[in-house]
């Protein structure tokens, strides 16, 4: 996938650095700005049109809503993203004569549920949401699959004993903060005999407001956007400004902590890992998106 390099308007780059420091209507001001000097940019009239209603509205009402993200983890990109990782999760499922799994995150089962192969005779289910859980529940009641489920966090999840063949975590280990990734991977090393983990592959960034981040997220969010013009709106206002917004704001928690795959593959190898692969799954418009394969090695 080919990205073009253009120049980030200096007025959006305001709007960027006042939405960090709190200054809702110099944000909206700026963004507006923008998009008046260069009307076709998809980003700056979305980013003009959702300050506006922080502006109006206060920054929590117009958060991500659950609408909006499915209608963006089941279009676009994303459709080819989670096909390409279904099919290699498959891949490697069929090498074996029986697996027991183990799913770290799995969501509504969107990656899970088609790479399902006979050779996966019992999986256990971690995820936070209770509703996306249930969901891959219903799923798998319906197939016959044997399975537990564990409403929670990993993090909490570590008080139960299990021993798993396989391992997966498809975009969900981001979530971990730095403090404690270490400590997670360590765990898993000592209960399963291979770990796969797909996640993106990011530049490291020194800073929030590191101008190469800015220049990258404005970049790579102008073709996330072109992926959903025809929804009115919904997932651009209703998800990906407020994400886009939210990796700029200083003031909340972080939901993600991304970075390249090169570390990844390093935390791997400290928690005990000495075999490692990775192979590029989708050429996403985000970033590149990778599987890595650990096992612990003899």
């Amino acid at each position: 996938m080919h990205y073009n390099k253009r120049m980030i308007n200096p007025h959006f780059t305001h709007a960027i650095h006042a939405f960090s420091a709190q200054n809702y209507p110099a944000a909206a001001h700026a963004a507006a700005r923008a998009t008046t000097d260069d009307p076709h940019s998809l980003l700056y009239a979305a980013a003009a049109r959702y300050l506006a209603r922080v502006v109006n509205h206060g920054q929590a009402a117009v958060y991500v809503t659950s609408d909006a993200f499915a209608a963006f983890i089941r279009g676009g990109g994303n459709l080819q993203l989670y096909a390409q990782t279904s099919a290699a999760l498959r891949q490697i499922y069929t090498s074996y004569a029986q697996i027991n799994l183990l799913d770290i995150g799995v969501g509504d089962g969107m990656a899970l549920l088609p790479a399902l192969s006979p050779q996966v005779s019992q999986i256990c289910l971690v995820e936070p949401s209770a509703a996306m859980l249930a969901q891959t529940c219903a799923a798998l009641d319906a197939r016959g699959v044997t399975y537990s489920a564990f409403a929670g966090s990993i993090e909490a999840f570590r008080s139960h004993n299990g021993a798993w063949d396989v391992t997966q975590a498809t975009f969900s280990l981001q979530s971990l903060p730095p403090q404690t990734r270490p400590e997670i991977l360590a765990w898993l090393r000592q209960h399963t005999q291979r770990l796969l983990i797909a996640e993106f592959d990011v530049p490291p960034w020194a800073d929030l407001a590191d101008p190469a981040r800015i220049d990258y997220f404005s970049t790579r969010y102008e073709v996330g956007l072109a992926e959903y013009q025809d929804d009115a709106g919904l997932v651009a206002q209703g998800f990906l400004m407020p994400v886009f917004f939210g990796c700029f704001d200083r003031n909340n928690a972080r939901t993600n902590y991304e970075q390249p795959i090169s570390a990844w593959a390093d935390d791997l190898r400290q928690a005990g890992f000495s075999q490692i692969s990775q192979q590029m799954i989708s050429n996403y418009w985000w970033a590149p998106a990778y599987l890595l394969d650990a096992q612990p090695g003899d």
